[in-house]
């Protein structure tokens, strides 16, 4: 697998005429490649575990950029390990007990298919490669979390109307009726009985897992809502795309958006917050056109400060510690890297 490099355009948030610009770094990839998610969490190695899906196959491996580490040119990217998948993968989560510093190392994860299973993978990256499946969805699966301090249970959100809670054995330990199908499910950072569940028809709750049930609700007072994202950098903000908006919450305020503007023409698909600036978050719209629009925008510009053109676009995925973005395409991921 070869990494290709084009030289980055530097953008000061001024130049607002054209934010337009090729991705910075691209890797070639041997699949198709449906979700691309960096691992969120702390592993205790220098490079960035990243992990994408495709028809067959889920592929981990780790990417290191010239911004983080001087004596690589561009993107250094090698495959960890291919897994064996069978199906075409849609959503990918990280586990918070995956280390590379661990003797044997651990890798964990979990994925949602289009068969509406869950599949709990485990891996020393030598021998030890096993996988488990988590059955009860009667519909597709739009959004899975592990709960971010223990990693010992797995939220998803589903089409059939539910939001279900599973342990590491299969188990549901809850099960929350919706009343539209859930599009994402994110976990407090901190306060892990806490979690927040957005539904297609523009509501977003936050359950209490302790007494199981809804303790504040949100309103987008659009549909359909197809994303929303807890800042983990400030839990008092929540954003979204519905429409052809994105919009944000400020949930010590009002339940309704303290802001919203209009980004994508023919719909928005995915919104993510920067993990390490509240203000800073991307939005893809949708993939189907020839090419689907991805963004990148800072709440203290009244324009996106950088726009991206992605043929089939799919996925969308924040780096740790660094600006920078990832998306999946045909047979490749593609990253674009912005200022804070």
């Amino acid at each position: 697998m070869k990494a290709v490099f084009a030289a980055a355009q530097v953008l000061p948030y001024k130049m607002k005429q054209d934010a337009t610009r090729n991705a910075a770094y691209t890797v070639d990839c041997e699949d198709y490649v449906h979700v691309v998610e960096f691992n969120p969490f702390e592993s205790g190695d220098s490079g960035n575990l990243i992990a994408y899906g495709g028809n067959n196959f889920v592929f981990i491996g780790t990417c290191t950029f010239q911004e983080e580490e001087a004596d690589v040119e561009g993107i250094q990217y090698k495959t960890l390990r291919t897994f064996h998948h069978g199906v075409r993968v849609d959503g990918i989560a990280w586990s918070p007990e995956t280390r590379l510093d661990s003797l044997p190392p651990v890798i964990k994860f979990c994925t949602s298919a289009a068969d509406m299973k869950i599949r709990l993978f485990t891996s020393d990256l030598q021998d030890k490669n096993e996988y488990k499946v988590l059955e009860g969805h009667s519909d597709f699966i739009n959004g899975l979390v592990f709960d971010p301090r223990e990693g010992q249970e797995i939220a998803s959100v589903s089409d059939d109307h539910t939001c279900r809670i599973w342990n590491l054995e299969g188990i549901q330990t809850a099960h929350f009726v919706l009343h539209s199908p859930g599009m994402s499910v994110c976990w407090h950072p901190e306060e892990t009985f806490k979690l927040m569940v957005a539904e297609k028809n523009g509501t977003i709750r936050f359950y209490d897992l302790l007494a199981q049930q809804a303790i504040l609700s949100l309103e987008s007072e659009q549909m359909p809502l197809m994303s929303a994202h807890w800042c983990l950098k400030n839990t008092f903000k929540v954003g979204a795309v519905a429409g052809n908006d994105w919009l944000i919450w400020d949930i010590t305020r009002s339940s309704y958006p303290q802001d919203k503007r209009p980004v994508h023409m023919d719909r928005a698909c995915l919104f993510r917050w920067s993990t390490i600036n509240e203000n800073l978050f991307a939005t893809t719209g949708y993939p189907g056109k020839m090419t689907s629009q991805f963004q990148i925008h800072h709440l203290g510009h009244p324009q996106p400060i950088l726009i991206g053109s992605v043929a089939v676009g799919s996925g969308l995925s924040w780096h740790r510690t660094l600006p920078l973005c990832a998306i999946g395409s045909d047979h490749k991921l593609l990253f674009w890297v912005t200022e804070m």
